[in-house]
């Protein structure tokens, strides 16, 4: 294998560039990592070297040593749409099981798993096969799957912040 062009030592949850330089497909998986050589929509390979384990999210980038972005994609994936008329025990259960949830209004998204899915219609809910992308809710103490959202990082010797136009708890 090739060295890769590219290398990515930070993140951030959303882009700050109006053009990315590339993006990157991930599977939920493949979005939880620290390092790692991925290989971009259009054929280049970055090396991943964040400080921490960190969970990508869509639409987040990772910045590159040379200031661009690499836009994150969630990937498609074969997931279970879970349905029914108490939607918000349904969701009870899946929390309980601590299984990574896509919430929307009138649905929920897992990862497929046919224990869960059996689990699922006995209470009730209706179960169906799909493959759409999955962006499960973080938990209640951070995005994702790691720490807390904070949005100061370092960029070698200079220190990098700043607001938001857009709302989001902190």
């Amino acid at each position: 294998m090739s060295a890769p062009n590219l290398t990515a030592r930070a993140y951030h949850g959303h882009a700050h560039q109006p053009c990315p330089i590339g993006r990157v497909v991930l599977d939920y998986e493949a979005r939880f990592l620290r390092r790692k050589v991925l290989t971009l929509v259009d054929g280049r390979s970055i090396l991943v070297d964040l400080p921490k384990t960190t969970s990508l999210e869509q639409g987040g980038v990772l910045l590159t040593t040379d200031g661009g972005e690499i836009v994150i994609e969630a990937a498609i994936e074969p997931l279970l749409c879970v349905t029914g008329s108490d939607l918000p025990r349904i969701a009870w259960h899946i929390g309980n099981r601590h299984t990574p949830c896509q919430i929307e209004t009138d649905r929920l998204l897992i990862q497929r798993d046919h224990v869960i899915a059996d689990m699922l219609r006995l209470i009730g809910a209706n179960v169906t096969e799909v493959a759409e992308a999955f962006t499960p809710e973080g938990g209640a103490y951070g995005h994702g799957r790691t720490h807390g959202h904070d949005h100061s990082h370092s960029h070698g010797p200079e220190t990098h912040s700043h607001s938001h136009s857009h709302a989001h708890d902190h």
